[in-house]
């Protein structure tokens, strides 16, 4: 059986839960999915942890949050001005605000809370400081 190295092609199933055990994502049950080692994909935390695995291995894995999405960092924690968003805009806590960067790209920060005066957003990942439970189950390997 052909084990996965850095340039195979996996297809698998998998699942990401918290330390509560909260299901964050998972696509067992649904149809595998499949990706190319160093494609994006997944972190490379997670695709370390992949390599010497074969078709039909499961393994259980806890990621720590610095090699997962990274600690929260308090100085993605931004304070504006309730003036710099409209005034008819909901800004309740947990709702998800595009910004644009320098560059113009979007960059979505997490509303943490709001009064007339100021807005205090988020910007580190949502799963930031958390560790991460990834399960896998290889299912074929190229």
């Amino acid at each position: 059986m052909t084990e996965i190295t850095n340039a195979s092609t996996v297809t698998l199933y998998f699942s990401l839960a918290l330390e509560n055990g909260d299901i964050v994502d998972s696509n067992f049950g649904k149809d595998s999915a499949t990706f190319v080692m160093g494609d994006g994909s997944l972190l490379p935390s997670f695709e370390e942890k992949l390599l010497g695995l074969k078709p039909q291995d499961k393994k259980t894995l806890v990621i720590p949050a610095a090699e997962a999405f990274g600690e929260h960092n308090m100085q993605n924690v931004r304070h504006y001005k309730r003036s710099d968003f409209d005034k008819d805009m909901e800004l309740t806590k947990g709702l998800i605000v595009f910004f644009a960067d320098k560059g113009g790209a979007e960059l979505p920060g997490v509303i943490q809370g709001a009064d007339e005066k100021e807005v205090v957003v988020d910007f580190n990942h949502p799963l930031a400081g958390r560790d991460i439970t990834f399960t896998v189950e290889i299912v074929d390997v190229h």
